[in-house]
C-alpha cells in the first residue's frame, strides 16, 4: 500500500527521520517492512511512505510530526472533471465504507488546469455516492464537521491522486487541549520544531513564555516515550489519570507524614470530553478494512506495547528537567489544566517550576545549562501591544502579506532588547530557539543567530532562530 504522511510545511526532514524511527520500532517491524521516501528539495509539506496496512496503525498512534496519514487510492492522469470522476467511480469503495456512514470530500491543486475545484470536489463526492448506489443500493451523507469518512484528492497539472484519510480530525489534536489561550501553536509544529532543536530528555528544558503549554507537554509526551496518540487511542483516560494519582497519593502516605501529604495531593477531575477523544479515536477505525480480526489485532498488539510504555515514562515523570513561565496568571492555570488533562501526574515536580512571572525577571530553576525554546507573540498572535498591558490590540498580518522584517509596536522591540540582555547576563551556555514571524528579531534581541530555518505556522511564514549563548569562560577570551 502506499501512503502520504501530511505534515507543516519546513518539518519534512525531522518527519523522515521519525517514520525511520517508528518503523524500526520492534512491535512495529515485526508487521512488514517500510519503503519511506527522501524527503524533498523543497517544503511539499509531506512525504511518501510504502508499506503494509499497520503503516496507518503506528503513524497514527506514534507520529508527533504527522499531521495526517492518506491512503492512496488511484494515481491517474487526468484532461477533464470527468476523467477523474470515472476514475474515482472505477474505485471498489464498498470494500472500504458503506452507504450508513457520512462522507466529506476534500481536494487540494497545484496549477491544476481545470477552471473550478469545488465542480471537481462534487464530481468526486458524486463518483463515490453513485458507486455505492449501484453496488449497495443506497449513498451515504455529506457531513462536513465530523464525517465518518473523508476522501481527500490532489490534482497536479497533469495527475489525480485520490486518498481516503486514515487520521480522521487532524492529528495535532492529541485530546488534551480544553482551553487554548489567544492563538496556540499547533502541536505536531510544537513536536517538530522540538525535534529540530535536538533537545534531549534528560536535558534542561525552559519555556519564558509558554502561553497554553504545547511545548512543554508535547516535550514530556517525547521526554517520557507517551505516544501522542495515546488520548484518542482511548490509552490515557480522565479515569486513568485519578488512578495514577491516587497510586501517587498512597506511595507519598507510606513515606511521609499523612497530612502532609493531604496537604499536597490534587485530585484531578476533566472539566469536560474533548470531541477528538477515545470517543472520535481515528479515521482507520471506520474503514471496512481495518476491522477485520487480523488488523484489529495488530492495532491491539500495538496499544498493548504503548500501554507499557506509558506505564513506564509516568513512573519516571520526576526525571524530567522542564520549567516555565508566563507575565498572565490565566495561561498559568490553563498550562497546568492541560497539562493534568494530558495524562501527566500533578506530583512529577514539572508544575512547580510552571509559574506566573515576567520573562524579563525569569530565571532558570536547574542549575546546568540547557534549552531555551517559545514562541514570542506577533503579527497574529499578539494580542495585546508589546504583549505586555494587554490595553491596545495589534493589526495582525495577513497570510499573504509580506513577511515583516521588523515588528511595528516600539513597546514590544524595546521589550525584545531588554530581553536579549536578559539573555546574554542570566542563559549563558544555553541553546535558545524562537519561532517567530520578524524577520527582525536576531537585532532586536541584538545577537547574531547561529541557524534559522524556515517554517510555517499554518499559513504564516516563520523563521526558528537559534542562538548559541556564550559560556563564561567563553565571554572571557572575547
Amino acid at each position: 500500500m502506499k501512503f502520504f504522511i501530511v505534515c507543516p510545511r519546513g518539518l519534512e526532514i525531522p518527519l523522515a527521520e521519525e517514520l525511520k524511527e517508528i518503523s524500526e520500532r520492534t512491535e512495529v517491524k515485526a508487521l512488514g517492512a517500510w519503503v519511506i521516501d527522501s524527503p524533498p528539495l523543497n517544503n511539499t509539506g509531506g512525504l511518501g511512505v510504502a508499506g503494509p496496512m499497520s503503516v496507518a496503525l503506528a503513524i497514527n498512534l506514534h507520529s508527533r510530526i504527522a499531521s495526517r496519514c492518506l491512503l492512496q487510492m488511484t494515481h491517474v492522469a487526468y484532461r477533464k472533471e470527468d476523467d477523474v470522476y470515472k476514475a474515482v467511480r472505477s474505485l471498489s469503495w464498498e470494500d472500504w465504507i458503506t452507504p450508513d456512514q457520512t462522507m466529506r470530500v476534500d481536494l487540494t491543486a497545484h496549477r491544476s488546469p481545470l477552471t473550478s475545484l469545488n465542480f471537481v470536489t462534487l464530481r468526486i463526492k458524486d463518483a463515490v455516492c453513485d458507486r455505492l448506489r449501484e453496488v449497495k443500493g443506497a449513498r451515504p451523507n455529506i457531513d462536513t464537521e465530523l464525517p465518518d469518512v473523508r476522501v481527500q484528492a490532489h490534482l497536479t497539472a497533469t495527475h489525480a491522486t485520490v486518498y481516503l484519510d486514515t487520521s480522521g480530525q487532524s492529528l495535532f489534536k492529541r485530546g488534551w487541549r480544553d482551553d487554548k489561550g489567544v492563538a496556540p501553536l499547533k502541536e505536531n509544529l510544537a513536536a517538530g520544531i522540538l525535534a529540530l532543536t535536538s533537545w534531549k530528555p534528560e536535558q534542561p528544558l525552559f519555556d519564558p513564555m509558554c502561553g497554553s503549554g504545547t511545548f512543554l507537554i508535547e516535550a514530556a509526551y517525547r521526554g517520557l516515550g507517551i505516544p501522542s496518540g495515546s488520548i484518542r487511542a482511548g490509552l490515557l483516560s480522565a479515569k486513568q489519570v485519578e488512578e495514577q494519582a491516587a497510586q501517587a497519593h498512597n506511595q507519598s502516605v507510606r513515606t511521609q507524614d499523612k497530612a502532609e501529604a493531604e496537604s499536597k495531593f490534587t485530585r484531578y477531575r476533566p472539566t469536560r470530553v474533548d470531541l477528538v477523544g477515545a470517543d472520535q479515536g481515528f479515521g482507520f477505525q471506520r474503514l471496512k478494512p481495518f476491522n477485520t480480526p487480523d488488523l484489529k489485532k495488530q492495532w491491539d498488539d500495538l496499544c498493548e506495547v504503548a500501554k507499557k510504555n506509558i506505564e513506564t515514562g509516568l513512573a519516571n515523570a520526576n526525571k524530567l528537567k522542564m520549567a516555565a513561565c508566563d507575565i498572565n496568571e490565566n495561561m498559568i492555570t490553563i498550562v497546568k489544566n492541560n497539562w493534568k488533562r494530558a495524562g501527566l501526574p500533578a506530583q512529577s515536580g514539572v508544575l512547580s517550576n510552571v509559574r506566573q512571572i515576567d520573562a524579563l525577571v525569569a530565571k532558570s530553576p536547574f542549575a546546568e545549562p540547557g534549552v531555551m525554546l517559545f514562541n514570542p507573540p506577533y503579527g497574529e498572535r499578539l494580542e495585546i501591544k508589546g504583549g505586555r498591558d494587554g490595553s491596545e490590540r495589534v493589526k495582525g498580518r495577513g497570510a499573504r502579506d509580506a513577511l515583516p522584517k521588523n515588528n511595528n509596536s516600539p513597546e514590544f522591540m524595546e521589550f525584545l532588547n531588554q530581553f536579549g540582555k536578559h539573555l546574554k547576563d542570566n542563559f549563558q551556555g544555553w541553546q535558545v530557539d524562537v519561532l517567530t514571524a520578524d524577520m527582525g528579531l536576531p537585532g532586536q534581541v541584538r545577537m547574531k543567530e547561529s541557524k534559522r530555518t524556515p517554517l510555517f505556522n499554518g499559513p504564516l511564514e516563520c523563521r526558528l532562530f537559534r542562538f548559541d549563548m556564550k559560556k563564561p569562560e567563553d565571554l572571557s577570551k572575547s
